[in-house]
Order: C-alpha cells, then sequence, then structure tokens
C-alpha cells in the first residue's frame, strides 16, 4: 500500500482534545521502560528535546521515570500545547523541569544547540518530508546523543489499517478512530525509515519493529 499523507498538524480543538484524552496507556506506559532497557548506560541528569510532543503525554511519562531531567518539549499545534499545559499543571512538581515551546519542525526556536536526548513519540508519520526530523535531530544533537523515536509503520493494506482502526480505537470518538486510520496511511515501513536515516546520514539509529503497528527508531549520534 502506497503512503497517503495526512495534515502535518493537529491544529482542530476537537482533534487535540480527542487526542489528549483517548486512552493511550498500553503504548505510551511502555516507551519509558524500553528506554530503559535499550539505553541501560543512559546518564542520570540530561537536557531532553521532544520533537512533537503533542498534549505531553509521553514526556511526562519519561519525565516520572528520570528525575533528573530537564525537558523542552516542542509542537507546532497551539491546541495541543494548550493541553501539555493543562497536563503540566496537574503534575506541579514535574513541571519545573518543562519548557514547551511552539514551533514547526523543521524551524522550531529550539532553545538549546544540542541536548543529551532527544525524544520523538508517533510525529514522524505526521511530516510530508520526513528530512524535517532528521535533520533536526543532526542539528541539535552531538556526538553521543541518545536518540528514541517510537512511531506507527504503515500496514500491507487499507483492510488491515481498517481492521487495527477497530482493534486499538474501536471504543474512542469518532474523530478519534479518522485521525488514527489517517496515520496508519500515512506512517512509513522500517525499509523507508531505514533510507531515511541512510539519506540524513544517521548511521548511529537503528529501526526495530516492537508491536503489531509500532517500530522504534533508536541509537547514539556518532
Amino acid at each position: 500500500m502506497k503512503r497517503t499523507v495526512e495534515p502535518e498538524l493537529m491544529s482542530a480543538e476537537e482533534q487535540a482534545r480527542a487526542y489528549a484524552e483517548a486512552d493511550f496507556e498500553a503504548a505510551h506506559s511502555s516507551y519509558p521502560k524500553l528506554f530503559a532497557k535499550k539505553f541501560p548506560r543512559r546518564p542520570s541528569r540530561a537536557f531532553v528535546l521532544d520533537l512533537g510532543c503533542g498534549p505531553c503525554d509521553v514526556t511526562l511519562r519519561f519525565a516520572k521515570a528520570n528525575p533528573g531531567y530537564t525537558f523542552h518539549a516542542v509542537d507546532g499545534s497551539a491546541a495541543m500545547l494548550k493541553y501539555g499545559r493543562r497536563a503540566l499543571a496537574r503534575h506541579p512538581g514535574l513541571a519545573r523541569r518543562f519548557r514547551l515551546v511552539e514551533g514547526l519542525v523543521p524551524g522550531a526556536p529550539i532553545p538549546r544547540r544540542s541536548y543529551d536526548v532527544i525524544l520523538s513519540s508517533s510525529f514522524l508519520h505526521h511530516l510530508h518530508d520526513p528530512q524535517g526530523l532528521w535533520q533536526t535531530i543532526r542539528k541539535c544533537a552531538r556526538r553521543g546523543t541518545i536518540v528514541f523515536a517510537p512511531d506507527l509503520r504503515r500496514p500491507p493494506s487499507r483492510a488491515q489499517a481498517r481492521a487495527m482502526t477497530q482493534k486499538y480505537s474501536g471504543n474512542e470518538p469518532e474523530v478519534l478512530r479518522r485521525d488514527f486510520f489517517n496515520s496508519l496511511l500515512a506512517a512509513f515501513t522500517p525499509a523507508e525509515v531505514r533510507r531515511q536515516l541512510q539519506e540524513a546520514d544517521l548511521p548511529g539509529l537503528a529501526v526495530e519493529i516492537i508491536s503489531d503497528r509500532h517500530m522504534l527508531v533508536f541509537g547514539r549520534i556518532t
């Protein structure tokens, strides 16, 4: 199945609210654990850049699991960041370690020149040009920077995308079911991402399938 792009920004209030209120517990709770497994010798204190943070659900989970980390969370959607601020308000102790940044990738006003860790969760498939993400990572990384970027992977057919939509978001609002289906169609395959990394000259990053609908790009910048 060929890729079908979707709008790069989830800027509508209805979309942002549905995404912020959705139950992503199964996937999102696994990411900090997988991060710890992949990087057992990670630093205990770090500056972290989260690209495409959305309403900050994943970012907050990383903050809870890594109390020495400070986060700069970037998103191009003002609506998403509004729900991110609401989420942070419920965790004032964690909020002190956060700075939210509104801006499109590439080109967002990123506060630091380089970071110890770069996260990007379910952001790649939104981009019409995937090099926007990989070149931003190159720009904001230094030698040894950890990269952890889980994302959807495109199923072989629209029928399988419809079946996954029913399985994983059948009880969610219609807007979320529609967006999840469109995101599956817009996602890349692992082979496509490996070619993207080769084009971006990021040999330290690997691609691994981690579920029936997710893959993980991870490694250290060399």
